[in-house]
């Protein structure tokens, strides 16, 4: 098992990393103070592969267990569906020492992670991510969230977990899809951070793919490291943070623009090599750099075409981005492999230029 520890002084927390962790997660909430009652949010495919694990180590060390099902699918991440949680966490007499477990991917991950932030002014979350997309990033950071209409995670808090599990095991019960879709986010970090994690993957995505356990905990711990170094640093996500967001201003409005068709990592695919390209064309990243990221998102079995979406619909969305500033919207380029930059200086006419020819370009 690997550990990393997200240092965010009286907020700092755990994530531990390793195969069969579900099985002791009892003692690990022992171990940080827990007894007594607790709810897990799950769905219910998820409930049916490992809510009766989860729930049978629970109770054998005295927990008692309530478990609350929400439909599958981002349109979950609602008001309305918070709503119902509330009445549920109030019919079975949750207390403010209630933790509440978020046994999911990122959709019940941001969805517990909000009910849990704002029922009764917070109730301790604890996080147990089930899909890679979501042990490498959004069970980290404190972000949790709500949709509201088409607009992706616009209603959301920061709100530390007191302790993340992520059981590599878990992620056997994957699709091939659902791999690949964490691949972005895994992907993504290489280029944001470290050139050679990158290079890592370029020599180990055929491992990963087979879920070979050691290449896939290795792949998880560098993950989620690079993201506890950038929370760090910027818990609010006023500056360094927004690097995280690499592939995603696209990606969002390609997110929304479909209507959530696509899914979230098939987005950020289409939204890093966009933003590659915007770079390259800009002066700065070089071409066999980028095809470099191409190679790895196809081979990640990513797409690398832009699907039959208004560029009309694309570019609204994007216009609802969180990180727009007086108007505009920052944009997180490569500048090389490992090394991104922040900028506000991307002419409309350029992210037109390259979404309209992003099926052509080689």
């Amino acid at each position: 098992m690997k550990k990393v520890k997200v240092n965010l002084g009286q907020s700092s927390y755990e994530i531990h990393i390793g195969p069969g962790l579900l099985f002791d997660a009892a003692q690990r909430l022992k171990e940080i103070g827990f007894a007594g009652k607790l709810v897990i949010i799950t769905n219910p495919v998820v409930n049916r592969l490992h809510g009766d694990s989860l729930k049978q180590n629970l109770q054998s060390e005295g927990f008692g267990v309530t478990i609350l099902e929400v439909p599958e699918g981002e349109k979950q991440k609602s008001l309305e569906v918070a709503i119902v949680l509330y009445s549920q966490l109030a019919d079975c007499r949750a207390e403010r020492t209630t933790p509440i477990l978020a046994l999911g991917g990122g959709v019940i991950g941001d969805l517990a992670g909000f009910v849990a932030a704002t029922y009764l002014r917070g109730l301790p979350l604890i996080q147990i991510p089930t899909t890679l997309l979501a042990q490498v990033d959004s069970s980290i950071g404190g972000k949790v969230g709500l949709d509201y209409g088409l607009l992706k995670n616009k209603i959301g808090a920061f709100y530390q977990p007191r302790l993340v599990i992520a059981d590599i095991q878990m992620l056997n019960t994957l699709t091939p899809k659902e791999l690949s879709d964490g691949l972005a986010e895994v992907i993504k970090y290489g280029v944001i951070w470290d050139k050679r994690f990158f290079a890592f993957l370029e020599g180990n995505l055929d491992k990963i793919k087979a879920l070979d356990e050691a290449t896939l905990e290795e792949t998880v711990f560098h993950s989620a490291r690079i993201k506890a170094i950038v929370v760090e640093k910027d818990e609010r996500d006023f500056n360094l943070r927004h690097i995280l967001n690499f592939g995603h201003t696209i990606g969002h409005g390609i997110e929304t623009a479909s209507d959530f068709r696509l899914s979230h990592g098939e987005a950020v695919a289409i939204g890093m090599l966009a933003a590659a390209r915007i770079s390259n064309k800009m002066g700065f990243l070089g071409k066999n750099e980028l095809l470099r990221l191409k190679n790895l998102i196809m081979r990640a079995e990513l797409p690398t075409k832009m699907p039959d979406i208004s560029r009309g619909e694309i570019i609204q969305a994007m216009g609802h981005d969180k990180k727009i500033a007086q108007g505009r919207i920052k944009f997180i380029l490569p500048k090389s492999i490992g090394k991104v930059f922040i900028t506000s200086e991307v002419a409309p006419s350029l992210v037109e230029q390259v979404l309209a020819g992003f099926n052509d370009e080689t």
